[in-house]
């Protein structure tokens, strides 16, 4: 017989059943204190990889390489002229390969490209594969030289005045930027995930999963089967069986039993916008904003798009010592600003008591 004392109640101890969430601590990729550090991105292959794979990542790139580039450039004559002459791997033009090395150092981190002079004077620009490039830095940290893999066993050497390289989100001392990637990898798999999680749950209401019982154990005659029920399923067709060779029932998740995948993947959705700063409304997103929303998400990517452009014109000027300015593709601070004075001046003629009398009212009373 068993005990039914209630002294007998016990309690689990889960204490060391869960894990609380961390973050790996991480140092900087700086300068080791040897007379030469070398950097090379080494994850250049799959950085690529995701960005031809995955069409928000691409889009978001894209957008911000497009919008940074606006209208093109502006500046004095001998400029253009100069500039007009970049041909870059044949077919470019100067604005094309800014915005080439704007994906590059987003999808990478670091883009570069080969300066040639003839000369005193600017030659090309030729755009190069970040995952060929190695960085070599001095023990002060300091960029020394950079080496160039053209994928045969000859490296070629550049002096630091002979490459383009522009370093975007560097941290601290690093001698290196750092990839938009990196910090979004994990929607992106989570999402994606997901997606593909949901794609085999809907075909999986077209061709549910069936138990069959069949009467025999033969292996050949139950390949045979497999291979008819297969090939029914396939072409849309019927499958005829002997009365009582075989039983056969549905293995089906009961309605309402599983979680809607759908508000997870557009939150994630949003979340990936929001950490690359890219709204969805820039990429034509069609989330239900209102005028006033919409205009402040645009205000606040117009921001983002300027400090871009200052430093690409920071970074023209101190390596090609060309001095160019980027223009803006479409502001809306200025309709903000009217809108708000619109806005202010409604309110305060509503709040102002009016001097002029109801026409019942009028005349001495």
């Amino acid at each position: 017989m068993a005990y039914t004392d209630i002294d007998s109640t016990g309690v689990s101890d889960f204490s060391n059943s869960f894990t609380d969430y961390s973050v790996d601590g991480k140092e900087t990729d700086s300068a080791t204190g040897e007379q030469e550090t070398e950097y090379v991105n080494s994850k250049a292959a799959q950085y690529l990889g995701y960005y031809k794979s995955i069409p928000e990542l691409k889009m978001s790139i894209d957008a911000k390489a497009t919008w940074t580039i606006g209208k093109g450039f502006t500046t004095d004559d001998a400029t253009t002229l100069l500039l007009d002459e970049i041909r870059g791997f044949g077919k470019d033009t100067f604005n094309s390969v800014l915005e080439n090395l704007i994906r590059e150092y987003h999808i990478y981190g670091d883009a570069f490209a080969e300066i040639v002079w003839d000369g005193e004077d600017l030659v090309n620009i030729k755009p190069l594969d970040p995952g060929t490039v190695k960085i070599i830095a001095d023990a002060k940290g300091l960029v020394k030289r950079y080496e160039v893999n053209s994928g045969s066993k000859t490296v070629t050497k550049f002096k630091t005045e002979d490459i383009l390289h522009f370093c975007r989100n560097r941290i601290a001392d690093e001698i290196h930027g750092v990839s938009i990637i990196d910090s979004v990898e994990e929607i992106i798999l989570m999402r994606n995930e997901a997606m593909t999680d949901y794609k085999k749950l809907l075909h999986r209401n077209i061709y549910p999963v069936r138990i069959w019982k069949l009467d025999t154990d033969v292996p050949s005659k139950i390949s045979i089967f497999k291979a008819k029920v297969a090939a029914s399923k396939g072409e849309g067709e019927d499958i005829f069986i002997p009365k009582g060779s075989v039983e056969t029932e549905l293995s089906s998740v009961p309605n309402n039993s599983t979680m809607n995948p759908m508000p997870w993947i557009q939150m994630l959705a949003q979340y990936f916008y929001q950490a690359v700063g890219v709204p969805q409304i820039i990429i034509g997103g069609s989330q239900e904003l209102t005028q006033t929303a919409a205009q402040i998400a645009y205000l606040a990517f117009e921001q983002t798009i300027e400090e871009e452009q200052l430093y690409i014109e920071e970074q023209v000027l101190s390596q090609l010592n060309l001095e160019i300015n980027l223009e803006f593709p479409a502001s809306l601070q200025q309709n903000l600003l009217d809108d708000g004075r619109k806005d202010g001046t409604q309110e305060q003629d509503l709040n102002q008591p009016s001097n002029l009398q109801p026409p019942a009212m009028r005349g001495n009373l």
